[in-house]
């Protein structure tokens, strides 16, 4: 080896070996400051208790999402400085079951040239043994200089940064794209195929392909999905792409604050979707991820973002949905569950059957409140025009969340208008289109955690708000119904576990 090597690859590991100490010591100073930030947001009334969420600072996107040695791990958009969006990083937490979370060293920080600007989305896979993720590397201060970085580890917590990075160092010459990033991986017969998030120019949100032997050298193989700006925005972010059953479906974050979701064929290194819905249609949800783990699951996280303008000040921001496992209805449109694990949460139980609740008949449910729940009521609504249940209710109504189905419009609602008497909090009405088939009853799964709710009907529809009660005392549940009379076959209703 020529002595100007020898320099170049010592000085090449040396800056390896730099950057992992220093972030290895601001981890441990970080995780020593945590004990006692903890103490100071314990008694914070909006922080989540069984959602997963950092310590402290702002928190975004999924990221990396992955089961690997029978762990899984979850990284997560992080900024180990400050509760706002900046220094964009890889923040990381591992778990055997997937609802309780052990906190773990900053994963990627922006350390490079070709990352200094930003560590932002991406993907995890297993190679051969190896994890590696390929994430977008930012490395202008304008953020437009997008490109698709590697990194590798065997125990998940020491990460090398690939030494040829960026992977892929810009989108396609003669492509006219709007953004390059969020790349999502997978293998299939053997080879490496990566969606990256992009737009093209005066025609809407675009999902690129790329294939690779080695995760090293990629080759563009066109635009799997093009779609309509007029519909669904400009450019396409976070895309997820998978086969589920016989189809295969494509996720995507539009810059407009939704996520909408594609059910198709994909043939020829084309995506041909038969449909398109709103994923989440609750106002909170944004970025998803989803991977498959060991039981072939195909699991989803996603960013439930802050609605509070005021946020900032509490030290931290953002949170994640609970798990959720998505599957293909008769239909072929998505079902959503939580993940059975949420289950292990669940403690002390109420129950009440063979409930008729009407206009003004009092359906106050004087056992039970609280504000960190899980719920499950089966409803025939009947003849009453909304039926539903109402939430984190203080005792004179001034402030209270509305969960019902509206029969006329045929949607479910989540009433936010109330949610919250802090003017900071913006909590519009939210509602998504939904009907029940004849004879069939309204099941309604509702996980309340502070300032988070996520709503579950019939499994077809999942809708995921934020709601800040400013009162204390705002932990009523009430069933009610306008314009006529429903029946509450059962309502369960479970005390959930802090996680933290």
């Amino acid at each position: 080896m020529k002595k100007s090597a020898r320099k170049k690859n010592f000085w090449h590991w040396a800056g390896i070996a730099l950057a992992m100490a220093m972030g290895l010591a601001i981890a441990g100073q970080g995780l020593a400051q945590d004990r006692n930030h903890i103490k100071k947001t314990a008694a914070d009334p909006q922080r989540p208790a069984y959602h997963f969420l950092p310590v402290k600072n702002w928190m975004n996107d999924p990221n990396g999402l992955i089961q690997f040695n029978g762990d899984y791990h979850l990284f997560y958009q992080y900024n180990p400085n400050g509760a706002s969006w900046a220094n964009m990083s890889w923040g990381h937490a591992k778990s055997k079951d997937l609802v309780h979370w052990e906190r773990l060293p900053v994963a990627l920080l922006p350390d490079q040239p070709y990352d200094r600007y930003g560590v932002f989305s991406g993907t995890a896979v297993n190679d051969s043994g190896t994890a590696a993720v390929i994430y977008t590397c930012i490395s202008s201060p304008d953020f437009r200089k997008e490109g698709q970085c590697l990194a590798q580890s065997r125990d998940m917590v020491r990460w090398e940064k690939y030494s040829g990075n960026p992977v892929i160092a810009a989108p396609p010459r003669g492509l006219r794209t709007v953004g390059f990033r969020d790349p999502y991986v997978w293998n299939q017969d053997g080879r490496w195929n990566m969606v990256v998030g992009s737009g093209i120019r005066d025609r809407g949100g675009a999902i690129l392909l790329y294939r690779s032997k080695d995760l090293r050298v990629w080759e563009y193989a066109g635009p799997v999905a093009v779609g309509d700006i007029r519909k669904n925005g400009r450019m396409w972010e976070c895309p997820s792409f998978f086969q589920l059953g016989k189809k295969w479906v494509m996720i995507v974050s539009p810059m407009t604050g939704r996520t909408i979701y594609f059910v198709g064929d994909f043939k020829d290194d084309k995506f041909s979707p038969d449909f398109q819905e709103e994923l989440d249609l609750g106002g909170s949800l944004y970025a998803p991820q989803v991977f498959k783990d060991d039981q072939g699951r195909s699991v989803m996280f996603g960013w439930l973002k802050e609605n509070y303008w005021l946020a900032s000040r509490r030290g931290w921001q953002g949170v994640q949905t609970l798990p959720r496992v998505l599957t293909l209805g008769a239909d072929n449109r998505l079902n959503f569950e939580p993940a059975r694990e949420v289950e292990s949460l669940r403690g002390k139980k109420f129950r009440l059957e063979d409930i008729k609740a009407g206009p003004g008949s009092g359906g106050v449910i004087k056992e039970a409140k609280g504000d960190a729940l899980e719920i499950f009521a089966e409803i025939e609504v009947r003849e009453a025009a909304q039926a539903g249940i109402k939430v984190r209710a203080s005792p004179d109504d001034s402030e209270q969340t509305l969960i019902y189905y509206d029969r006329a419009g045929e949607r479910l609602v989540v009433d936010r208008s109330r949610s919250s008497r802090d003017p900071a909090a913006k909590t519009p009405m939210r509602s998504a289109p939904f009907k029940l088939a004849e004879g069939e009853t309204l099941k309604l799964r509702i996980f309340l955690d502070r300032s988070v709710v996520e709503v579950f009907a019939n499994s077809r529809v999942v809708m995921s708000s934020r709601i800040y009660p400013a009162r204390a005392d705002s932990l009523g549940l009430e069933l009610f119904s306008t314009s006529g009379t429903m029946r509450v076959k059962s309502l369960d209703i479970w005390e959930m576990t802090p996680i933290w």
